[in-house]
This record gives structure tokens, C-alpha cells and sequence, in this order.
């Protein structure tokens, strides 16, 4: 864990003290179970489940000795108690207090992960509402094709992140699951009754057939939850990163008073906390690989997974809700500039609305071949001349597409004036947008 990128929140829920703090509520609710089943006194479970408590500390100097982390901290929590500590981890093996104490950190991790994911998509609503009819020109390959909104951006994020959430609220049915079936998972020392008893205590559901381990698939499906997940913040990132780039300049994260975008250049304003999303995705996707390759284990169980999970797991959860909260405070406060962004659909003469000229020239009779020619043709026209650095504009003050396809006789034989110019109306790319919100929002 990097502290830089950390968020207390979600750290404390992986600290030393909370590793073994989870590991006691699983025996606890083991002890509960056996009293229950009739096993376990009740003044002995009392004691047990009012006065068990260890040491981290104590934990570490056992551990030194025994090289094995849950005796130490069996053995330390029996300091703690009395007679009464014979029956602390009665049945069980180490398996069972750790898997199922990772499964109760994973689940109150993945609950914050969830509460970011929604608090990311409000942001990300309300400045789609702002920007429902931002004109901006829509890009691909990197080069500009039609007029969308930036509006409609935004909703493809949020029905993007609407998905992850979706995933990840199935994600938490998967890891929220845990086992007290003994050493081989054949529940010899156990019933299975104390394992459906303790998992109710806790929250979870049992495992249902186990064998020494939760399977790691479970783990696995986490890991990949998280990464498709921040994949989609690093796209949303990306995207703001291209629109503060100085030829474009449409978005920008804001600039606070006093900060310095470069110790060199003092006029610098870089997309750093965007460029940062990025760094912090690609971590989060590695964690996918020890996550799956720990799904095969041998026979029954082996560790080959522990010393890979004390890494992947609290790091993509810490990694993960930093990530979340740092590309909400840029969506927040984004600076958009719709000036710009309409300065830019105008920046080539017109090419934007070619479609919509191609499309009106079939209803006239003539052929999609000829069609394409016509309209290419005069669009080729218009990159060469802004090539050549002309202004996008005519003396008219009419774009230079406009004027290319009034003056072309051919294609003035099949459609009027009035017709192509109502080619080059922005309303027509707008019509629907009041449409697809529904269809995102309203769902």
C-alpha cells in the first residue's frame, strides 16, 4: 500500500489489527455455534465471547517463534482468557478463521467500493444534465466525424459505471462466503449445522462445499470486478486528458489558486490527476494475474495464494477507492468550455455534416456511388485548402464545405439551396439526445 493513494477509510479496514480483529469474529461466532449445538457452557462462551481479545504486538513475538500466524494469535487471545480458552478454535482449522475473515474484510471493502462507484455516478449525471445540449464535435480514429453533445459523453460514462455497479453488487453474492468445515472441508469435527449457525452470525453464506479453502474463483472474480471497473475511470480519464490537450482545449481539471504545473515552465496546467487514473488502472489490472493463477491450487489446499492475497487484496481495494473519490473530484469540478468546443466543430469548414448531404442525396434518385463521389469530392476540395491554411469560412461568412456544394452544378441538379443548407442545421444532431437520457437515466 502507498500511502499517497491511500484513503484512511479503506486502510483501516486492512490493517494488521483488522486482519486479526476479523479472524476473533469468526471464532467468536464459531464458539456461539458450539454453544448452541450444546457443546460449550454457557458461562464458558460468556467469558469467551465478552473477554477474547489479543495482541498484535504479542501476535508478532509468538509468531517469531512458532512461524505460523494464526497459533500465534490462537495463543494469544488463550492468554486473555482461562480454563474457558480449550474451546477457542474447537473443530476448526486455520482455513477457516482466515479465508472467512478475508471474507468479511472483502465485504465491507467492496461496500465502500460500491458507495464510490454511486457517488461517481451522481457526478457524472449532473454534469451530463448541465451539458445535455453542449454542442462539441465527436471524434474517431482522433479526427472529427459529427456533431454530438458533450451531454452524451457523460451518459455513456454513467450507463458505463451503471454496469460495473451491477457487477459489482453480484460481485459481493460471490465473496460473501465463508467456512468452519474443518481440515479437509469433510466437517469430521463439525457439523454442518455450526457452520449454517456461525455463518448467519456473521453475515455470510456457507461455502457450499469446500474443501480446505474458499475457492479462489471467488477471489478471482473480485480481482476482475474491480479491474473492468477501473478500466472504465482510466477511459473516462483518457478522454478528459485529450480534451486539455492545448490544440483542443475543450475540458480542463481544475486549476486550483497556488498550483504549480511544472518547476520549469511556470505557464504549465497539466491533466495530472487524470494522468494519474491511468498509472493507478494499470495497477489494479495486474492484480488480476496472482488473482487467477491462485485458483489452482493443490488437492486440497496449499499457500502458494496467501503470500500473493496479502498483497492484491487490501492494495486493489485501497488503490481502487482512491481512484474512485480522485476521478469524482475531477468530473466535480471539471471546466468546461463550450466556446471552444464549438470553435473547434467549426475548425473544418463544414466537413461535419458530409453524412447528412449523402443521405439526402438517395432520396433525389441518385445512386449511393454517386452520391459518395459527389460529396467526397468537395470535401477533398476543403482539406486542401485548410491545408494551405485558408480560413474555414468564405467571404461570405459561410463555411467552405457550404460553398463548395452550392457551387457544384451536379449536385445542385438533385437537391435545391434550401435543401443543402438545411444540411448544415445543428438541431438535426440534437433531436434525440432528450431520448437516449431517458433511456439511460430513467431506467
Amino acid at each position: 500500500m502507498v500511502e499517497r493513494y491511500a484513503r484512511p477509510e479503506m486502510v483501516e479496514k486492512w490493517t494488521q489489527h483488522a486482519r486479526y480483529a476479523a479472524w476473533l469474529e469468526v471464532e467468536k461466532a464459531a464458539v456461539k455455534a458450539w454453544n448452541k449445538l450444546g457443546l460449550i457452557p454457557d458461562e464458558d462462551c460468556e467469558k469467551i465471547v465478552n473477554n477474547a481479545t489479543f495482541s498484535v504486538e504479542r501476535i508478532e513475538e509468538i509468531e517469531a517463534v512458532t512461524k505460523h500466524d494464526l497459533i500465534a494469535f490462537n495463543t494469544s487471545v488463550a492468554e486473555s482468557l482461562g480454563e474457558e480458552s480449550r474451546w477457542f478454535h474447537y473443530g476448526m482449522t486455520s482455513s477457516d478463521a482466515v479465508d472467512t475473515g478475508v471474507a468479511l474484510q472483502m465485504r465491507d471493502s467492496l461496500k465502500i467500493i460500491i458507495e464510490d462507484v454511486k457517488m461517481l455516478m451522481e457526478s457524472i449525471k449532473k454534469r451530463a444534465e448541465e451539458h445535455k445540449f453542449t454542442l462539441m464535435v465527436g471524434r474517431s480514429h482522433g479526427i472529427h466525424g459529427e456533431p454530438i453533445t458533450f451531454g452524451l459523453t457523460l451518459a455513456v460514462w454513467y450507463d458505463e459505471m451503471a454496469r460495473h455497479l451491477k457487477n459489482l453488487e453480484e460481485t459481493m453474492e460471490v465473496i460473501s462466503v465463508g467456512q468452519i468445515s474443518g481440515a479437509m472441508g469433510n466437517f469430521a469435527h463439525a457439523p454442518l449445522e455450526l457452520e449454517e449457525y456461525a455463518m448467519a452470525e456473521l453475515g455470510l453464506k456457507p461455502e457450499p462445499c469446500s474443501n480446505q479453502v474458499i475457492h479462489r474463483d471467488r477471489y478471482a472474480r473480485l480481482a476482475t470486478a474491480l479491474a473492468l471497473m477501473a478500466s472504465s475511470v482510466e477511459k473516462f480519464a483518457v478522454q478528459v486528458r485529450h480534451l486539455q490537450r492545448t490544440e483542443v482545449y475543450e475540458a480542463e481539471e481544475y486549476f486550483a489558486k497556488g498550483q504549480k504545473g511544472s518547476s520549469a515552465m511556470p505557464h504549465k496546467r497539466n491533466p495530472i490527476l487524470t494522468e494519474n487514473i491511468t498509472g493507478l488502472a494499470r495497477m489494479i489490472r495486474a492484480y488480476c494475474i496472482p488473482a487467477m493463477e491462485n485458483v489452482a491450487l493443490w488437492h486440497e489446499r496449499d499457500i502458494s495464494h496467501s503470500s500473493t492475497e496479502r498483497f492484491w487484496l487490501p492494495d486493489s481495494f485501497i488503490t481502487s477507492d482512491f481512484m474512485l473519490h480522485r476521478m469524482n473530484s475531477v468530473i466535480a469540478n471539471l471546466t468546461v468550455m463550450p466556446e471552444n468546443m464549438m470553435k473547434n466543430l467549426n475548425l473544418t469548414g463544414g466537413l461535419v455534416f458530409s453524412q447528412r448531404v449523402l443521405l439526402e442525396l438517395p432520396k433525389a434518385g441518385v445512386s449511393r456511388e454517386d452520391a459518395y463521389r459527389i460529396v467526397q469530392r468537395n470535401a477533398m476540395k476543403v482539406w486542401e485548402e485548410i491545408q494551405q491554411g485558408k480560413p474555414t469560412t468564405n467571404e461570405q461568412g459561410e463555411s467552405l464545405y457550404l460553398g463548395h456544394l452550392l457551387a457544384d452544378e451536379e449536385l445542385r441538379s438533385k437537391l435545391s439551396e434550401e435543401q443543402i443548407r438545411e444540411c448544415f442545421n445543428y438541431d438535426y444532431y440534437t433531436k434525440n439526445v432528450d431520448a437516449i437520457f431517458n433511456r439511460v437515466f430513467n431506467k
